[in-house]
């Protein structure tokens, strides 16, 4: 079913260009000779005014296919990266996001291009302009030593470990370890073939489709065919205990580091018990999630628990999250990140971001999940969370952020606010609407919206056409600055 969206006051503005055809251009034109036709340089950013420069204008990503070496001694990632791509106007030149590397050639279409470096930003310029709707493959071979990033919240980017690396992080991390499209509007199937010394394992996300070992290096090789906003994509190396099981038509791939055997946690257990515990708790977790959001969207799941202690965070990796060891101290703590991460493979990766302000849709969804859990495990119910955080008195800074567009400095868009008070808005819609057009909302939203990329304004107007009430006061009140008067 298509929808007529009206504007509204929650649309995010665009900065760079002007947006054509779902991403920037840059005025800087040029005639391409024998056509009215005006060749274009791709803008350096795709329009997301929180991060300006993220992603980039003039084409869509369809694949990328990364044939990547790792060495743990040296810390060098060399890789070939085979981006195909269709113009989305006429181009003289475009732009890939890339931190860093030593960059040994780039071609396009097989005929060499000239390059220019900026910061992140890598422009192409190929040996003749690329028409709008032409296909176009691109190669960029690269090594050097990658970029940790701190984000704001702490390590992020492509990290090295004790025994290899762990490339993880938001918003606009990939870009450390393989040149891209960085930013969630361009979502597109992944290919990761990642060589690694003898007796280590290569994890990344989707489907393993084969592994093996020529003269002391073993090739791991994993399809992701589903489209994947670029942050999603992940990869670990290092040693790991691989389970590989099948549940429900789901195959899984759980990757623990052994090395967490070791780590104490509650009672007589190891990090390692509570993490394996928790993981063998996805098929249900994925079954009660399914009830209200609708189907898995994809063929494979698991997760990954390496032992990086100053990882901070766990993140929705597409197919394959990855966590902080420290989530796993105690099984509660445990099981809830597990259903969060999970929740994400519906509300954030399947249903993506159009641009980051509209990030509680993720995080609130997310959040709301952890409270579907609680009441399946009957410990307590969505309407018991919403009304203890509403005690919460007006004067508390877990009011002060407008979280329908909380601004791009971490600390604000990755806030508890944006988390909690999201899934507050997701049951004061709850109650608002009442429990049959709550819970065809939900559904709809999550499969109606697979695989686009949207925006707080879609999810509105998808509320109000299934609800046939008019919910722009609801919103504006709960998703902006101050406690909501409706709280009394």
């Amino acid at each position: 079913m298509t929808r007529g969206r009206r504007a509204r006051s929650w649309a995010a503005a665009t900065t760079g260009g002007v947006l054509l055809g779902g991403v920037v251009l840059s005025g800087c034109t040029t005639q391409v000779e024998g056509s009215a036709t005006a060749a274009v340089a791709g803008a350096d950013g795709i329009g997301d005014p929180y991060y300006p420069l993220d992603g980039n204008g003039g084409y869509d990503v369809g694949s990328y296919g990364l044939e990547l070496r790792f060495d743990p001694d040296s810390d060098v990632l060399s890789g070939t990266a085979t981006v195909v791509a269709t113009a989305t106007a006429t181009l003289s030149s475009f732009n890939l996001d890339l931190l860093g590397f030593e960059i040994s050639s780039v071609t396009v279409d097989g005929e060499a291009a000239q390059t220019a470096r900026d910061g992140g930003e890598l422009t192409v310029t190929p040996a003749g302009s690329l028409a709008e709707g032409a296909e176009f493959t691109t190669v960029v071979a690269y090594e050097g030593v990658p970029e940790e990033l701190d984000d704001g919240l702490g390590l992020a980017g492509f990290l090295q470990t004790a025994d290899g690396s762990l490339a993880v992080g938001q918003p606009d991390v990939a870009a450390s370890w393989f040149p891209v499209n960085d930013h969630p509007a361009d979502a597109a199937s992944v290919e990761v073939s990642i060589t690694v010394p003898e007796g280590l394992e290569g994890i990344s996300n989707g489907e393993l489709v084969d592994s093996s070992t020529e003269d002391g290096w073993t090739t791991w090789q994993w399809s992701a065919p589903d489209p994947m906003a670029p942050y999603l994509v992940m990869l670990a190396v290092g040693e790991f205990e691989i389970d590989e099981y099948e549940e429900d038509g789901i195959r899984y791939w759980d990757a623990i580091d052994p090395a967490l055997a070791d780590e104490p946690a509650q009672g007589t257990e190891s990090i390692a018990d509570i993490a394996s515990a928790s993981l063998a708790r996805q098929p249900e977790a994925i079954a009660v999630l399914s009830e209200w959001f609708g189907p898995y969207p994809f063929d494979v799941a698991g997760g990954v628990v390496d032992d990086v202690p100053e990882l901070g965070f766990a993140l929705e990796n597409q197919t394959r999250p990855v966590y902080s060891p420290a989530f796993f101290s105690d099984t509660g703590s445990g099981e809830v990140v597990v259903v969060h991460e999970l929740a994400h493979q519906w509300a954030g990766d399947s249903v993506r971001l159009a641009g980051w302000q509209h990030i509680w849709l993720n995080e609130g969804f997310a959040t709301y999940a952890e409270w579907l859990w609680a009441e399946h495990e009957g410990t307590s119910t969505p309407q018991e969370e919403f009304d203890r955080l509403a005690r919460r008195p007006a004067g508390s800074s877990f009011w002060r952020t407008a979280i329908g567009d909380p601004g791009p400095d971490s600390d604000d868009l990755f806030s508890e606010a944006v988390y909690v008070r999201g899934a507050m808005t997701v049951h004061a819609l709850r109650m608002a609407v009442g429990e049959e057009a709550f819970a065809e909302i939900v559904l709809e939203w999550f499969t109606s919206e697979a695989g686009r990329a949207v925006t707080t304004d879609d999810f509105v107007a998808l509320a109000e056409e299934v609800s046939g009430e008019e919910l722009d006061d609801l919103f504006a009140e709960w998703l902006g600055e101050g406690r909501p008067a409706s709280l009394g």
